[in-house]
């Protein structure tokens, strides 16, 4: 029987994060169907009975707001995310994978954990005064979409755990790059 090493724990730990995030951007993913049904409404509210709705506007965006906030997560995990990279296509594999855990360490992870602390009172507060839209039809609960910042940047923070176990992987040569 052959015992797990070190490495082949962390890539099982890699593997169950990837797929969390990956299952939770399969969920959210359907923000963006949802979404598009409701433009349709709103533009044929709007167009055809010259009546469009404020909740269904500001749906929109809560919509759009969750595609992009879960999405995110997602982009990371997968390298679909935007890379302003001058040099990197010059790089060795070896190179590119510490570059990689240098700038998810040092960078993406502060930032991300900043985030999720801060937006902890933001949504507190919203929930706590039941905060909704200012507008007399529009969306209750604004706590909610609020919620998602706190949520998504989570995810967006295992994702990056996840890149940089598999990251290190490669590094110790457990590891095909990009696998």
């Amino acid at each position: 029987m052959k015992h797990p090493t070190p490495s082949s724990g962390s890539l099982l730990l890699a593997e169950k994060i990837e797929q969390l995030v990956k299952g939770s951007a399969k969920i959210f993913a359907w923000a963006n169907v949802i979404l598009i049904l409701v433009i349709i409404t709103q533009v044929i509210m709007r167009k055809g009975f010259s009546n469009g709705l404020i909740v269904l506007e500001e749906l929109q965006w809560h919509l759009y707001a969750i595609a992009v906030m879960f999405g995110i997560s997602y982009a990371q995990l997968t390298n679909q995310h935007v890379r302003v990279d001058l040099f990197h296509h010059k790089f060795s594999e070896r190179t590119k994978s510490m570059v990689e855990i240098a700038g998810l360490i040092c960078l993406a992870m502060p930032f991300i954990f900043t985030v999720i602390v801060h937006s902890l009172d933001f949504v507190y507060e919203s929930w706590r005064i039941n905060e909704r839209s200012s507008a007399p039809s529009g969306l209750p609960y604004r706590w909610i979409i609020k919620g998602v910042i706190p949520v998504s940047f989570t995810l967006l923070f295992l994702a990056c755990v996840a890149k940089i176990i598999r990251e290190w992987n490669h590094l110790k040569g457990n590891l095909t790059h990009g696998s």
